[in-house]
């Protein structure tokens, strides 16, 4: 048998090594046991989260990620955490997707000196008043699910080590938010906000209770980005990390939004064969499915595809035919998760794909409709969904901005006042959505259309909707509620409102009690 080492002046010329066998010392040895010794043998699996931990070389001043797809379930933030307070870790930065009220034990180790910085979409509970009441020095950032993803790809946020739950992994690394092989205890779903932690951290543990054998397909998480894995007891609570279909809203200003909005949908010029949507998972925005499924039924119209956090009514239209594609970034139930799990149609997506800005083919971008939700509206059409009337954080910025930017028309649904609060106002308490890229406000009290989009104005008109000016709206909420009072800010900023691209659209500021 020839070797090419029989050329090696010719080689030598062309700039080329030849192959010698055995002198490349990277190479692994050939390997002859049968499959089942060699994975008891050569895996992933550390003994334990400690050792895990001492293998990926976390050092004080270190950042480290989380992702929330175990939702107000979750369990690994809390255990690796309270694991690295009594390794005696200090001065962290924690990048995470999004926390939840569960998070609360962070209050200590904040106060502590374990964490010193947070980044993440959003907050809730007792963490959030915290924050809102000045517990941190430094601000807390918040960036939409495609400027984080944007922050982590340009190297903006450097992970150094990302701890990762998942469903169900197998001893080399592949890891998803179920299992083909068996049910596991804590179903999620999608992981695509995982993902982009997984391709671009120095360092990746994965966080499991339930290992299945190799390999682990589909995986939402490939091996290839996995250094280590951990079986622990639960990665979460099942019965928080998921429930059964999200519920449509029972309130009948809901419905009425609902309703409106998808009649706007209907005459908006976006709506035909092959349009793409996206709606969110609650409230007025949810029910839009169930009234945009009479119309697409009635025209014989099907959407290509719906995007985003995948809910089961999304599904339900799936399975009717009515939408061809679901593109999953995040299950927000059970029957949204059982469909990614067995659909070859409900594809799991990443924040890369999904929203990332300066990815030109991001799928918002792809976008013909989306309907949000908001808190606040202001007479520039300026959104927030982040701190409350109260100015205490309470929300996440999520890909609202994301997908007001992508899609050709932006939907904004809120009723006209929450209790003696109005949700339509001269200026919002926390700006995350630029009113330069929505497109409609509907109300219970009536239909805004930004003066930016004329056309879409004239459309409306024409199928006879009565538009009212924002301004309008504004001033019959404060008649009803009257003016609120101004909220006791300090002057601390305790919380940035980031954009897309990561600048700074507003500032959050301490309240005082």
């Amino acid at each position: 048998m020839k070797y090419a080492s029989e050329y090696c002046e010719q080689l030598a010329a062309l700039g080329k090594k030849p192959y010698v066998p055995g002198e490349n010392p990277r190479l692994y040895d050939k390997e002859t046991a049968p499959l089942k010794e060699r994975m008891a043998r050569e895996n992933k699996i550390v003994e334990s989260l400690e050792k895990a931990i001492e293998l990926a070389g976390l050092k004080d001043g270190m950042t480290i990620s989380f992702h929330h797809h175990f939702r107000n379930g979750d369990h690994i933030l809390n255990m690796v955490m309270d694991t690295l307070a009594k390794m005696g870790f200090r001065d962290l930065r924690i990048a995470t997707s999004s926390l939840s009220a569960v998070h609360a034990p962070l209050i200590e180790h904040i106060k502590n000196g374990v964490v010193t910085h947070i980044e993440t979409s959003g907050c809730r509970g007792e963490l959030a008043e915290a924050i809102s009441h000045g517990l941190m020095d430094d601000p807390m950032v918040f960036r939409s699910h495609g400027g984080r993803a944007a922050a982590i790809a340009e190297d903006e946020i450097h992970i150094d080590v990302a701890f990762l739950g998942a469903s169900s992994c197998d001893p080399f690394g592949n890891a998803n938010g179920y299992s083909r092989e068996s049910e596991g205890k804590s179903m999620c779903g999608s992981l695509g906000y995982a993902r982009v932690d997984a391709q671009y951290a120095d360092k990746v543990i994965v966080l499991t209770d339930n290992i299945v054998s190799y390999p682990n397909v589909p995986f939402g998480i490939s091996q290839r980005f996995v250094d280590y894995v951990v079986r622990v007891d639960e990665v979460g609570d099942a019965a928080k990390i998921m429930t059964g279909a999200t519920r449509f809203t029972k309130n009948p200003h809901d419905l009425m939004i609902a309703e409106t909005t998808a009649n706007i949908i209907v005459h908006s010029g976006f709506f035909y064969d092959g349009f793409s949507l996206q709606t969110g998972s609650g409230g007025a925005s949810l029910a839009v499915t169930r009234f945009l499924r009479e119309a697409m039924i009635e025209n014989d119209v099907k959407a290509s595809f719906a995007l985003g956090g995948i809910t089961g009514a999304m599904v339900k239209l799936h399975e009717e035919g009515l939408i061809r594609r679901l593109l999953d970034v995040q299950s927000f139930d059970l029957d949204a998760a059982q469909s990614l799990k067995n659909n070859r149609f409900h594809q799991q997506i990443d924040a890369n794909y999904y929203a990332n800005p300066y990815r030109r083919g991001a799928a918002v971008n792809q976008l013909d409709v989306v309907v949000l939700s908001a808190l606040e509206v202001d007479t520039d059409f300026n959104v927030n969904v982040l701190t409350g009337s109260d100015g205490v954080i309470r929300g996440a910025i999520g890909g609202h901005p994301d997908t007001a930017a992508g899609a050709a028309l932006s939907i904004v649904v809120c009723p006209l006042k929450r209790g003696r609060m109005p949700s339509v106002r001269n200026h919002v308490n926390t700006i995350v959505t630029p009113g330069t890229t929505v497109d409609v406000l509907v109300t219970d009290q009536g239909v805004a259309v930004n003066p930016r989009r004329p056309e879409v104005a004239e459309r409306l008109s024409r199928a006879h909707f009565k538009l009212v000016p924002i301004e309008e709206l504004a001033r019959r909420a404060e008649r009803i509620t009257g003016k609120p009072e101004p909220l006791p800010f300090g002057d601390r900023i305790v919380g940035l409102s980031t954009y897309r691209d990561g600048s700074v659209i507003d500032v959050i500021r301490e309240i005082k009690d």
